[in-house]
């Protein structure tokens, strides 16, 4: 059976009608809210903190057994002898650099000495170089021609053979023959008074050639003649004849040297 239950404001009770017990009246109220409590504040202030006593070294209290002294004993050699080996490796290096600078300052005497021998040869060289050089000069300003050495003969007293110095040489007279021959050195007038000479029949050709006017140099029966006549290098006016008493062969190997006077020389000073 359902039961009913009332509710009232008040603080009394009511009995239910069928006389069961009596209903409690609940009063449903808010229960109140704690006051919320305020956030604590921070303190930043340092704790103070006394000062710190300085570290005091760890007394040993016992001395190191033979053992310990043994290995560091041991320790010490071997730094040591690692020391030695660096500084005899040092050492050894240094001496192999000394060697190879030693070497190499060998090698650049050696070198130097064959420099000084190539110099000593250039300069030589440069020398005979120089003095060819003159010469080649010298022949090029005064150059040397052969202007006859083709063997000729002379039949007798009445033949002859002549030929020009040629004006601004010196005249290289130098000539053989194979019997007495007669070689005479004339101007152009003494020449005409020689071919007179003959033409006129004072005398043989042999004769007129070198007794005609003032020969400016006879060579009477010679077998030979070698002279250097000047007179024609700034003249342009001599003969040299050649005759003989008999048949011979005359060799001759004649030349000129160009080497022009600043004057006139000879018959034309």
């Amino acid at each position: 059976m359902d039961e009913t239950i009332s509710e009232r404001s008040g603080n009394g009770a009511e009995t239910p009608a069928n006389g069961g017990p009596a209903g409690v009246e609940t009063a449903l109220e808010a229960a109140p809210q704690p006051a919320l409590a305020p956030a604590p504040l921070f303190d930043a202030t340092p704790w103070p903190v006394g000062p710190r006593p300085a570290a005091r070294p760890i007394p040993i209290s016992r001395r190191l057994g033979p053992r310990k002294w043994t290995a560091a004993l041991a320790a010490a050699l071997v730094v040591a002898a690692g020391g030695l080996g660096f500084l005899y490796m040092d050492d050894t290096s240094a001496q192999n650099r000394g060697r190879e600078l030693a070497s190499a300052n060998e090698a650049l005497k050696s070198q130097n000495k064959a420099l000084s021998a190539q110099l000593l040869t250039t300069q030589t060289n440069l020398t005979a170089t120089l003095g060819e050089l003159a010469t080649v000069r010298a022949e090029l300003e005064h150059p040397n021609l052969t202007i006859w050495n083709v063997p000729q003969e002379i039949s007798g007293q009445d033949y002859y053979l002549a030929g020009g110095a040629p004006d601004t040489f010196t005249y290289h007279l130098k000539a053989t023959s194979n019997g007495p021959m007669s070689i005479s050195i004339l101007t152009l007038e003494d020449f005409a008074k020689a071919i007179s000479c003959v033409q006129n029949g004072q005398g043989r050709t042999n004769w007129c050639m070198h007794h005609s006017g003032s020969p400016f140099h006879t060579w009477n029966s010679v077998g030979s003649v070698d002279y250097d006549f000047h007179g024609a290098e700034g003249c342009a006016d001599y003969v040299v004849v050649f005759t003989s008493a008999q048949h011979v062969t005359v060799t001759p190997n004649i030349s000129v040297t160009y080497n022009p006077a600043t004057a006139a020389t000879g018959s034309c000073a």
